[in-house]
């Protein structure tokens, strides 16, 4: 299949998605409009304006704020990354709902190593790190699910608790920067960043989006091309089926949950070295459950991932931007939770259709 074609399937698939979403999107937002009393053109200006930098200028549309775009793509990162472990996993017919834990415990080990190795090498080695702790935190989900039949949903969830539970201890105590009252490691050195694709006072692009969008290319060519992803994506859409043909259905079980995990931790290093620089408690605010919409929405096309990544993020950003009119910032969550139930759902069906199939 051409790449074009490959594109033109993976947008058709998307079309249900896609309609469901707004649907879904301006119902959510128009009902908690009505409840705080705020007028919806309103609200409309103001989260245009604040996540795109977007507003009317002497009866022209002109960008007047680049502090606006560079927000809205500093949320898209981090949702970006997860999207894609999400998606390997669910290309494997798994939820792995443990990226928040694994991501926070990548983050959190890139911190520890990057603050002790500083430069490039512990930007090379935190990274590193990172990944494989990503991995192996998300390795007995995979081999419970392979071997033993145990549901990954449950075993992440747990996983995820675990993960709050450590990273919390180890930097209120031995990583805790000891001038600062909160929980939060110390900051790094200028020369442990990732360096910005766009700098100036009021605004800043980090390099990382970039990271994420070769990651997203990459794994897109690897998918398609290579028979580990036609092993994936096999045993996603029938694991018996794939069974009978020879695939190692296990063993591509655990790769998808491991490869996922990895991913998850690189999304952590990523946000430690281009956006945090530090490792502070409550890091995630929820990417890797937001990841999840992000992956559901992208359908079975993993390019659909920069534009649900980037909706995703541009909800998050206008959250923020909606509170100058009194609306509570956590509505942006309610109508971030509405869209994944919406789209595990269709999932979870389509699952359940190919298993009894």
């Amino acid at each position: 299949m051409s790449v074009k074609n490959w594109v033109l399937a993976g947008a058709g698939a998307m079309k249900l998605r896609h309609l469901l979403l707004i649907v879904a999107g301006i119902v959510s937002l128009y009902a908690l409009l009505l409840l705080t009393n705020v007028n919806p053109g309103d609200a409309g200006h103001r989260l245009v304006k604040g996540t795109l930098g977007l507003d009317m200028v002497n009866g022209h549309l002109s960008f007047v704020s680049a502090n606006a775009i560079s927000g809205t793509l500093r949320e898209t990162c981090p949702l970006l990354i997860a999207g894609i472990a999400v998606f390997i996993a669910l290309q494997a017919g798994l939820f792995n709902i443990g990226v928040e834990g694994q991501l926070i415990v990548g983050a959190l080990t890139c911190a520890a190593i990057a603050l002790r190795i500083p430069g490039i090498p512990g930007i090379v080695l935190g990274t590193i790190g990172a990944v494989i702790m990503g991995a192996v935190w998300a390795l007995p989900a995979g081999l419970i699910r392979a071997y033993r039949g145990g549901h990954e949903v449950i075993t992440t969830i747990m996983l995820n608790s675990v993960a709050i539970y450590v990273t919390n201890g180890i930097v209120s105590g031995p990583l805790k920067d000891v001038k600062q009252e909160s929980p939060t490691t110390p900051t790094l050195a200028d020369s442990s960043r990732l360096p910005f694709l766009y700098n100036t006072s009021n605004a800043q692009i980090s390099s990382g989006i970039l990271i994420g969008l070769l990651l997203l290319v990459a794994f897109a060519f690897w998918l398609r091309r290579f028979v580990s992803g036609y092993e994936l994506r096999a045993v996603g859409s029938n694991p018996v089926a794939a069974k009978l043909a020879g695939v190692k259905t296990a063993k591509t079980i655990v790769m998808s949950m491991v490869v996922s995990g990895g991913i998850a931790g690189l999304a952590g290093a990523v946000q430690v070295l281009g956006y945090t620089f530090r490792y502070y408690q409550d890091f995630s605010q929820g990417y890797g459950f937001n990841a999840l919409g992000v992956a559901l929405l992208a359908g079975s096309n993993p390019l659909g991932i920069i534009p649900a990544a980037f909706f995703f993020g541009l909800l998050t950003k206008g959250s923020s931007a909606l509170q100058v009119l009194g609306i509570p910032k956590d509505s942006g969550f309610v109508v971030l939770g509405l869209l994944i139930i919406v789209f595990a759902t269709i999932r979870y069906r389509k699952l359940i259709s190919v298993t009894e199939s």
